[in-house]
């Protein structure tokens, strides 16, 4: 039975790890060619060779997700080594520091912007114009529960996140008629690299089970669910889904955070 990607010519960006590593694996199980895209060049290369040890195709480029040389370079290499492109993933991201708006410095805000608006925005731009030469194609961002509500992230994390839903929504009107489909993940709290200091936080002090707790699965999720997601939705099983961010949180963005009375 063929795969859900067989054949595709597939590009992902924050590979290195978390999410993009997932779904690059993910992928790659699913039959795509994949050039692969991260800053951190050993941890892109892991990932590269953990894909070639299952028998996938994958080739890795060390590039600045937030600059548009970088991003260019980026699509017109796997245009000419994949020979066109089908789906792209623009999944890299930074987290920014949680402070205050009183602390938050102007750099700090503009980088975080940088990386995760402008990178969507650059993928979006370069990756959509060779789609619409073959009339079809699909682009995946990744967003966050973040960018639909206040307090699941930092100031700045937060405003680019909500930026990039309004981006995916208006470009995909822009690209109406085109056959390219553009959506956006938004995934709730998840156990990557850029979470990471809660988790090991929270199983050193014995309070694991609290991670996830206003959710309605009652859990955090993992890498891997989320590459389903994008899976999904850069498949041709999404033909009809196109300008929508979807949550895949537990549940969290169903209710106001709850907690149920002590048993």
């Amino acid at each position: 039975m063929a795969g859900r990607l067989e054949g595709k010519r597939v590009v992902v960006t924050g590979a290195a790890s978390g999410i993009g590593r997932a779904s690059a694996l993910l992928f790659a199980r699913e039959g795509a060619q994949l050039l692969i895209a991260d800053w951190a060049e050993d941890a892109l290369e892991e990932t590269v060779q953990a894909i070639r040890s299952e028998g996938g195709q994958a080739t890795g480029m060390r590039i600045d997700a937030g600059r548009e040389e970088d991003v260019r370079a980026l699509i017109e290499r796997a245009v000419r080594e994949l020979g066109g492109l089908d789906v792209v993933f623009a999944n890299a991201g930074i987290a920014g520091n949680r402070a205050g708006l009183a602390e938050l410095a102007l750099e700090q805000f503009q980088e975080v912007l940088r990386v995760n608006l402008l990178g969507p925005f650059l993928a979006i731009k370069y990756a959509s114009a060779e789609m619409k030469k073959q009339g079809k194609g699909a682009i995946v961002c990744t967003a966050s529960v973040a960018g639909i509500g206040a307090n699941a992230g930092s100031i700045a994390y937060s405003a680019s996140k909500a930026a990039v839903i309004s981006l995916v929504q208006t470009c995909a009107h822009d690209l109406r008629g085109t056959g390219v489909r553009l959506n956006a993940i938004c995934p709730g709290l998840i156990e990557t690299s850029m979470t990471q200091g809660m988790f090991t936080y929270a199983r050193e002090r014995g309070s694991q089970h609290k991670l996830g707790q206003f959710t309605p699965l009652e859990r955090a999720g993992q890498p891997e669910e989320i590459a389903h997601a994008a899976l999904f939705l850069a498949s041709d099983d999404a033909s009809y889904v196109h300008g929508q961010a979807i949550p895949v949180d537990g549940g969290l963005t169903a209710s106001v955070p709850y907690l149920p009375p002590k048993k």
